[in-house]
């Protein structure tokens, strides 16, 4: 694997832990074409892998190991702190982002995300005792650990049968549950990974976390 690529881990908890892995290939030349973007996604194994067509306009090309997504939280949130960008474009749309010394932010649109079932459960507890789900749907399963406050506890299970069971940190569904309940939240995902949101103006939300490098 000759590729040149970077690794890091997005929304990782207070501590600098957990994080959600993404591999950034700077070049997006060194795969010109979707089939072998697909492969070189597959062979990583990572949640998504973005490809760089344009670092000057911020144009991205985002991939499961399975699929290509117009959208996606945690690569443009990682993506945005690698490169130093203020504006990425991804399929989806213009996506403006800012950085506040801790803490990288996107403002998307919750329409952007993949369709998922969003699914609340009465305790924290219930949420940490679940089993992965066979493949055939996307599941968000969440519930409140502290609802004044608006802390979440959620886990993401993707089930798509590509290898990955659990999805450790997912931007585009704090998105939906944002837009959903229309308010900031403080979500808690997978073994410790922390994400923000804030609703903002003409139904935009903004999504924050902190990125750390990940050496290989």
């Amino acid at each position: 694997m000759n590729t040149a690529y970077d690794v890091v881990a997005v929304f990782c908890g207070g501590d600098g832990r957990h994080g959600n892995l993404l591999g950034v290939v700077r070049d997006g030349r060194s795969h010109p074409d979707e089939a072998s973007r697909q492969a070189f996604a597959k062979r990583l194994g990572f949640s998504e892998t973005v490809f760089v067509d344009d670092p000057d306009r911020g144009v991205v090309d985002i991939y499961t190991p399975g699929v290509r997504l117009p959208f996606a939280g945690h690569p443009l949130v990682g993506t945005a702190w690698l490169l130093d960008l203020e504006v990425l474009n991804p399929p989806a749309g213009e996506v403006w982002t800012r950085n506040d010394g801790e803490f990288t932010w996107i403002t998307a649109r919750a329409e952007w995300a993949p369709e998922r079932t969003v699914r609340r459960y009465a305790s924290a507890r219930e949420v940490d005792a679940l089993d992965v789900p066979p493949p055939g749907e996307w599941v968000y399963a969440w519930a409140w650990e502290d609802e004044a406050a608006g802390r979440v506890r959620a886990r993401a299970f993707p089930g798509r049968g590509d290898g990955i069971e659990e999805d450790e940190a997912t931007g585009a569904a704090a998105l939906l549950l944002t837009a959903r309940l229309g308010r900031a939240l403080n979500i808690t995902q997978g073994r410790g990974s922390q994400l923000l949101t804030a609703p903002g103006p003409d139904g935009t939300i903004e999504l924050g976390g902190r990125v750390r490098e990940v050496r290989r």
